[in-house]
């Protein structure tokens, strides 16, 4: 794949951030997308979702690139590298600018983060009409994943705070999973990654004796309990789900009730058992 390069032959400056970009004037579709894959100029975005956004810098950043200081600007941070379809596709659709990044961490680059996005590929979106949802959409449609997907910030400046609520995001993607997430749809999962030593005592104080049960039976009780959450809280439809009778589905529940000394009747109870179900689910180890 081959760089792009100046009118007067000069090859464009490798950047430390690892942001791969277009160019203020734009060039035909096809060239672009092989300039945002093909060239290393992080110099400009880079500070940016580091999180250093001053003046000067969002004001190089915006003339350098062709883009306005305030707009509808979206990050998304993927835990697996850019499938190759994404930045061949653009993919540009309903508006959207995309700007596809090297891998935070890596050799050249000098953006790191505690959030979840250390060694990940970023995008910087500039939305116009679409909204974050349709982006996560679309990368879901080319193979990408998993991911997570900032929410609408509204200018250059923010795109380091961006960067961050979409690292926070990829955390709560199951493990193993290839989906993509937007902060917004995982706002309560979002706070309990956010803090894990204080997820850690959630899980020991809510589901500590529910832990010690034999692994078969553990996830038995969780299984069902899942169930009747998506459910709307019907144990006749969990039952159906399960496949079997609903006097087992309401045992089991009753039987959960006891081990973690918490009523799914009692909503602030049930806060409990949802945010614990949701540590475990987010751990790497199986229930």
């Amino acid at each position: 794949m081959h760089a792009h390069r100046h009118r007067d032959g000069r090859a464009p400056a490798a950047g430390a951030g690892g942001i791969l970009v277009g160019h203020q004037e734009r060039p035909d579709p096809g060239t672009e997308r092989r300039m945002r894959r093909g060239t290393r100029y992080g110099a400009l975005l880079g500070p940016l979702l580091a999180g250093g956004a001053t003046p000067d810098l969002v004001t190089r950043a915006a003339r350098g690139l062709g883009l306005p200081e305030r707009g509808r600007y979206a990050v998304v941070v993927l835990g697996t590298p850019v499938p190759d379809a994404a930045v061949a596709e653009g993919p540009d659709v309903d508006g959207a600018r995309w700007w596809w990044g090297a891998a935070l961490g890596s050799p050249g680059a000098e953006v790191g983060s505690p959030d979840g996005a250390e060694g990940r590929e970023v995008a910087v979106v500039l939305l116009g009409s679409a909204g974050p949802a349709r982006a996560a959409a679309r990368l879901r449609e080319l193979g990408a994943g998993p991911g997570g997907v900032s929410p609408v910030v509204g200018s250059l400046a923010e795109l380091g705070a961006a960067r961050r609520l979409a690292g926070t995001a990829l955390l709560t993607c199951d493990p193993g999973s290839r989906e993509i997430v937007r902060l917004d749809e995982r706002l309560p999962a979002a706070l309990l990654v956010s803090r894990p030593e204080l997820s850690t005592r959630l899980l020991a104080e809510v589901f500590g004796p529910l832990l010690t049960l034999v692994p078969a039976e553990r996830s038995l009780l969780v299984e069902t309990l899942e169930a009747w959450l998506e459910c709307g809280g019907s144990v006749g439809r969990a039952a159906a789900r399960l496949g079997c009778h609903r006097n087992t589905v309401f045992n089991r529940l009753r039987r959960l009730e006891r081990l973690t000394s918490r009523s799914l009747s009692r909503p602030r109870e049930l806060v409990d058992l949802v945010l614990a179900l949701d540590v475990l689910r987010l751990s790497s180890a199986p229930p």
